[in-house]
């Protein structure tokens, strides 16, 4: 099994000379098996180029694994061409709308309903079925297996486990570290505080031992002071799931729109020596970066 970034911002693109190590498209992950088979987890600005490539050689056949519906990670959609093309068959996977009680279907053509876009799902001529999914689901595409667990996120967002020719990667989508929104003096903090660490075991548990981990890590522990409950961790909260959950190799990625490519290297190097003895691998993710796992 291999994976390539196809991209690795979050909250919104952000092309330009300062962004061209990182990238600047959002989040998208091509995961590939030995035998060339093809799951794409989210569907962000990086899926578009990804359809370009697989239009030079079709018919395509792929699943995508949506970990939730924030523009970030389904704005690439409508611009997929596969979805375009007769002979194609694409399974989208994905959560469900808590709001409206509707699938992952009827998410995702909203963004596709006119003045928004001009081409309805309804005019796509690929063969397009969806999948909505459910907290602890496991799905057999026979050449894999992704497993979900709900993660916390200001929208219903899974954590997706991929596990395919004997190797396994975990990718957070969207993750913010649980924390007590009470204080010790409070009476419900230690009520409170152990259903935290209950939960928080469960995602480690289910991570534990994979071979790599992609775990959004948008912020500094410093911006994060003004940013909680904004639904993304931080670099050393992501570093500390990475150590607890003993994963092989991890990759940092959900890069802040605002962050360039020399502060990422800064913040890069900070981690690396503050680490350095530690044992946890890791690497900031760089678009268009292979991976053989």
């Amino acid at each position: 099994m291999y994976f390539q970034f196809r991209g690795t911002r979050g909250s919104l693109p952000s092309p330009g000379a300062d962004t061209i190590k990182y990238g600047g498209n959002t989040t998208c992950i091509e995961v590939r098996s030995d035998t060339d088979d093809l799951v794409i987890l989210d569907a962000g600005t990086g899926i578009r180029e990804l359809g370009v490539e697989l239009s030079a050689s079709m018919p395509v056949k792929c699943h995508l694994f949506v970990s939730h519906t924030h523009w970030d990670h389904i704005q690439g959609v409508p611009f997929f061409i596969p979805m375009f093309v007769p002979g194609n068959e694409l399974t989208i996977y994905g959560p469900p709308d808590p709001v409206t009680m509707t699938g992952i279907e009827a998410v995702l053509a909203k963004q596709m309903e006119y003045p928004h876009f001009p081409v309805r799902v309804a005019e796509l001529q690929a063969n397009i079925s969806y999948n909505t999914l459910s907290d602890g689901q496991v799905v057999d595409l026979g050449f894999a297996k992704v497993s979900t667990i709900l993660m916390n996120h200001p929208a219903m967002n899974f954590g997706f486990k991929v596990e395919c020719d004997g190797k396994s990667l975990f990718f957070t989508g969207d993750h913010e570290h649980l924390q007590n929104i009470y204080q010790p003096e409070d009476a419900e903090f230690e009520e409170y505080e152990q259903v935290v660490q209950e939960r928080s075991q469960v995602i480690v548990d289910f991570i534990s031992g994979v071979d790599v981990l992609i775990a959004d890590s948008q912020y500094t522990e410093e911006e994060y002071e003004t940013k909680r409950g904004w639904g993304h961790s931080t670099y050393e909260s992501a570093l500390e799931l990475a150590r607890d959950t003993g994963a092989g190799k991890t990759y940092l990625t959900h890069h802040d729109t605002t962050r360039t490519d020399k502060q990422l290297d800064v913040i890069q190097d900070r981690l690396k020596e503050k680490w350095r003895d530690s044992g946890v691998r890791f690497e900031l993710a760089r678009e268009g970066e292979v991976i053989q796992i």
